[in-house]
């Protein structure tokens, strides 16, 4: 989610802590890669040479690292909290100069970005173009480890992907003509397709335990809400949106558990985010959801945040989106933690603590 036209609600994977199924297996301790949009993004995009905006500017940052770190929220993102609870440090940003240290994992998540190669093309780091840095990154494992250490290396760690979202919200930001070409199920199969071959070629290389998460109802966003009310005049969310992010919902599960049956070894958690943020949109009481903390026009929901026209919220603490689309560095500690530890009601078949577990 890099700017109006990088956008993205996706979240992460999870187990439960107990009943954990015969299924799910428990492994040593491993690294933490990392593969996805703005939500997942630690800063790459900072270095690309491409006009895709890089949210290096206040307030972004503002709540925990008090300066900008490329991080699309206030503070920290999902994956560093899951870092946090994997007692991993920081997971840096693969395209960051002088970034040697490969052991503990990396972050090829790229603002913006989708699983199709079109959504944002040019812009970003698309999922193949981040399946290649991976690949770049083992190459250079091997050479500091040696085959057998890097083998074990890529056998115990998690790779986390948060990635579809912008496929989803782009053509609708940009008034494309993609629909007039494929049937929504054509292209929710495009973008299911490109997450389970990538998938796929990790384990290839020895990957074996992969955390994905649902969409979150993408349609009720601010930003969203706010093209609603700009195009429509109306004020709900945006269900034409939201259809999408429910038909992937339903066909992410059926692959990965499909994949499940052709793959020896093959783990999986995957989170259920549509239902966790329905929980919360439907008790506003919480937290502020229809508006953004940091923004312009109706409902903050335009992303200029840090640009010359934006308006700030006095307490990030009673917001779920930063800016119209991000959350909180709140609110995704909350998910982080229900990824984590999260009960089988939220994750199936198995947490990510399950995961990173010996």
């Amino acid at each position: 989610m890099g700017s109006s036209r990088s956008n993205i609600l996706c979240f992460l994977v999870l187990c439960a802590s107990s009943l954990v199924p015969t299924s799910c297996h428990s492994y040593s301790h491993g690294a933490l890669f990392i593969f996805g949009d703005s939500l997942y993004d630690a800063g790459n995009n900072i270095y690309l040479n491409t006009n895709i905006p890089k949210l290096n500017i206040f307030p972004y940052g503002e709540t925990y690292f008090k300066h900008p770190t490329g991080r699309a929220s206030d503070g920290r993102l999902i994956p560093d909290f899951i870092a946090e609870f994997a007692k991993l440090p920081l997971i840096p940003p693969y395209l960051k100069p002088g970034n040697h240290q490969f052991t503990n994992g990396m972050n090829f998540a790229s603002g913006g970005a989708g699983a199709l190669a079109g959504t944002n093309q040019g812009l970003v780091l698309d999922l193949q173009t981040q399946l290649t840095n991976f690949k770049n990154t083992e190459k250079q494992l091997r050479q500091k480890l040696g085959a057998s250490e890097v083998k074990a290396l890529l056998s115990t760690a998690v790779y986390m992907f948060s990635i579809g979202s912008n496929d989803y919200l782009i053509p609708f930001i940009t008034n494309s003509t993609v629909f007039q070409s494929y049937s929504k199920k054509e292209y929710v199969k495009m973008v299911i397709g490109n997450i389970t071959s990538v998938i796929q070629e990790i384990y290839s290389m020895g990957g074996r335990r992969f955390g994905l998460s649902k969409l979150l109802p993408l349609g009720c966003a601010p930003i969203s809400r706010s093209l609603n009310i700009v195009r429509t005049g109306g004020s709900g969310c945006m269900e034409e949106i939201t259809v999408l992010a429910k038909l992937h919902n339903r066909a992410l599960p059926q692959a990965l558990t499909e994949l499940k049956s052709q793959l020896k070894g093959y783990t999986y958690s995957i989170f259920d985010a549509y239902a966790a943020a329905d929980a919360i949109f439907n008790n506003p009481s919480k937290y502020e959801v229809k508006k953004a903390c940091c923004g312009s026009g109706p409902l903050r929901g335009t992303i200029t945040c840090g640009q010359k026209a934006y308006e700030l919220c006095d307490n990030v603490s009673e917001y779920f989106f930063f800016d119209g689309i991000h959350p909180t560095e709140k609110a995704n500690y909350q998910f982080a933690k229900l990824m984590w530890d999260g009960s089988p009601k939220i994750v199936k078949p198995c947490n990510l603590k399950t995961l990173f577990e010996k």
